[in-house]
């Protein structure tokens, strides 16, 4: 049980870090379409292809058009993002300390 318990506060811990990560690329490509710098459009066409399968469905229903064009489709993902990592990282750490402290208190 203590492999298993150190295995999911391991993988919890990567799944955090993954999930910062894209949250941050996808902050950096909406700081970068306010910004048009011709030196960076290789990272701006990476960039856009990392994020628009996770910006493109709320797009396709809160259209910048409709909000007086602000694309608020980074916000909303970010959140979604943030929520995600809250309930399953915090989930999976949580499940890793309680087989952890079952395992203690039977010593």
């Amino acid at each position: 049980m203590i492999l298993l318990a150190n295995f999911l506060i391991a993988l919890g811990r990567i799944i955090h870090v993954v999930l910062m990560i894209y949250i941050w690329i996808i902050i950096f490509r909406a700081i970068l379409t306010w910004v048009r710098l011709p030196s960076l459009y290789t990272v701006s066409v990476i960039l856009y292809h990392l994020t628009e399968p996770a910006l493109r469905p709320f797009r396709r229903i809160i259209s910048p058009y409709k909000t007086g064009g602000i694309d608020i489709s980074p916000f909303i993902v970010i959140l979604l993002i943030w929520f995600v990592d809250q309930v399953l990282v915090d989930s999976l750490l949580l499940y890793a300390q309680q087989l952890l402290k079952s395992q203690t208190s039977s010593f």
